[in-house]
């Protein structure tokens, strides 16, 4: 861990926003589009759905946790203090996104929603472009080798 000081990496809408926002259109176009529920048994729906959710918000949980342990902010538009590369970011550069994005597919299977799954690439697209190139970009500059010896070993995603 390597800690540092720098202007952030210009990240302006929290991506829970984004996340949120496109749920709840995703739940919209459900209705207003009269579109059909996801064809899975309500069981099943509920089963992979809270499965989903609940593996999403470990892995949000896990970033979180080891962001705090290294004091630097999780707050996306703040610049990063420290270089975090241990416990789940051994695996993901991203597991907060990489959380958000399955528990927003937890929700959407749960709730039988087609509206939310057809827009599940729209919410990584806006989180891909809107924070995670920006971050990748700020920590590029900010730790430079070591930052991209980290992006060779370790999967922006999974």
């Amino acid at each position: 861990m390597r800690f540092h000081s720098h202007p952030g990496p210009g990240v302006h809408l929290p991506p829970p926003v984004w996340v949120i926002g496109c749920m709840m259109l995703g739940l919209l176009l459900d209705r207003l589009a009269a579109l059909p529920p996801l064809p899975l048994p309500a069981l099943a729906a509920s089963l992979l759905g809270g499965a989903l959710m609940l593996a999403g918000s470990g892995a949000i949980a896990a970033g979180v946790i080891r962001f705090r342990r290294a004091k630097t902010p999780v707050e996306p538009w703040k610049p990063a203090r420290a270089l975090v590369t241990e416990g789940i970011y051994r695996y993901t550069r991203n597991p907060m996104y990489l959380g958000m994005a399955l528990f927003y597919s937890g929700v959407a299977i749960a709730r039988a929603s087609l509206g939310a799954v057809l827009l599940l690439p729209v919410v990584i697209a806006l989180i891909q472009t809107r924070a995670i190139q920006r971050e990748e970009m700020h920590l590029l500059t900010v730790f430079g080798k070591d930052y991209a010896d980290y992006c060779r070993r370790v999967r922006r995603w999974l």
